[in-house]
């Protein structure tokens, strides 16, 4: 069994990109950038490069330090240890970068993590080296086909317009707190800012009778 993530929104009740804003004082240019990003209204690769962009320069520890700080979703705990206390394994797929999700990976105990990767000369912010696109279960295919686990025994928990591929390689589509049209292309809507509600769902569709935090 896989459950598959999407990061900023999902398993980070943040978006690391705005927040960072906040030390150049352009959160709200970030913020439509990002707003229309995930609506589906921009082509997502050419956003990504203007929001980091437009914060060219700042410095590496600053970066980091943004990353530390962003608060785990409510519930992602509970639900990651009860699916990995029942043997499943775990993946999260990321617009976002590897200076936060390898926080994930350690704290969450994920299996795979894919996300771009911010580039840094003379330690300050230069650039992004772009993984994974609008296109995530492109980006996801070869981690998901060498886990070998089949389409139906696949969950997706995702809230954004550019997360809805991941539907398309999951028996189980879960929208968090999402875009109308994640909802419209789910099997199942979660409204309440608590990722341990997927418990239920998960329990209900598979016969199971996960808990929180444990097999």
């Amino acid at each position: 069994m896989l459950a598959i993530f999407d990061v900023e929104g999902v398993l980070f009740d943040a978006e690391y990109l705005p927040v960072l804003a906040e030390e150049r004082g352009r959160e709200d240019e970030i913020w439509e950038i990002t707003r229309r990003g995930i609506e589906g209204s921009i082509d997502w690769e050419e956003g990504l490069r203007k929001r980091v962009e437009l914060l060219r320069g700042i410095d590496y520890g600053t970066c980091e330090r943004i990353a530390a700080a962003l608060p785990i979703m409510t519930g992602a705990r509970e639900l990651c240890g009860a699916l990995k206390g029942a043997g499943w394994r775990l993946m999260a797929v990321s617009g976002g970068f590897t200076i936060m999700t390898d926080r994930l990976r350690r704290e969450l105990g994920l299996d795979v993590v894919l996300s771009n990767e911010l580039v840094f000369q003379d330690n300050q912010l230069d650039g992004v080296r772009i993984k994974v696109g609008s296109d995530k279960a492109f980006a996801a295919a070869e981690a998901i086909a060498s886990m070998g686990e089949r389409r139906e025994d696949t969950v997706a928990i995702v809230d954004g317009a550019n997360d809805i591929k991941l539907f398309d390689v999951c028996g189980l589509g879960i929208a968090f707190r999402a875009q109308d049209i994640v909802k419209e292309r789910a099997n199942a809507v979660l409204e309440e800012k608590d990722l341990a509600g997927a418990i239920g769902v998960i329990n209900r569709h598979y016969g199971l009778s996960l808990r929180a935090g444990n097999g």
